[in-house]
């Protein structure tokens, strides 16, 4: 298991991410974005589909380790359930999905949400445990009043990322 995890960290910093993850069982669609390692300890139970972003720091628990501490004449108890990313989700920075969730096509996780249950097509989750927030459709509406790249101005990354950078912080709650 502990050469399992290096071979996976070596796999991941040589060739990246997704290529680790496919060499340890993930299944994965075409065309994905994935920024960071998949770490599972049952990679064949994780599915991901196309066109999916997988952020930093994204935790994918496919068991529930709490029932190592049920037994009884029949031993100690065990929850293992598949995790599946449909077509276009995009899942925020430090994401935990949990076991037996499905994430609906389209869909948007947002960072540091905890995903408890299965999150339908088409909407946007947030929190800890992931709620819903809003519908794809009316994010994308709103992402469309955000500077495009075509925005951009200056030579390095920082100026242009700078040239387009609010200035304001949001207001308090």
């Amino acid at each position: 298991m502990k050469l399992n995890r290096i071979m996976n960290r070596l796999r991941s910093a040589l060739r990246g991410p997704e290529h680790a993850a496919r060499k340890a069982g993930v299944a994965i669609g075409a065309d994905c974005r994935i920024l960071s390692s998949i770490s599972t300890s049952e990679p064949w139970l994780v599915s991901i589909g196309s066109r999916v972003t997988i952020t930093g720091g994204v935790v994918f628990l496919t068991h529930d380790g709490t029932g190592f501490h049920v037994r009884d004449e029949r031993g100690r108890r065990y929850r293992y359930a598949p995790i599946t990313l449909d077509d276009d989700v995009f899942v925020g920075q430090n994401a935990i999905l949990l076991p037996g969730v499905r994430i609906g096509r389209g869909s948007i996780v947002a960072a540091g949400s905890v995903v408890t249950k299965s999150i339908p097509p088409g909407v946007v989750v947030a929190g800890n445990p992931a709620r819903l927030i809003t519908t794809r459709a009316e994010f994308e509406t709103r992402a469309l009043s955000w500077p495009a790249k075509a925005d951009m101005t200056g030579l390095t990354l920082r100026e242009q990322i700078d040239s387009v950078a609010e200035t304001e912080h949001r207001p308090e709650m």
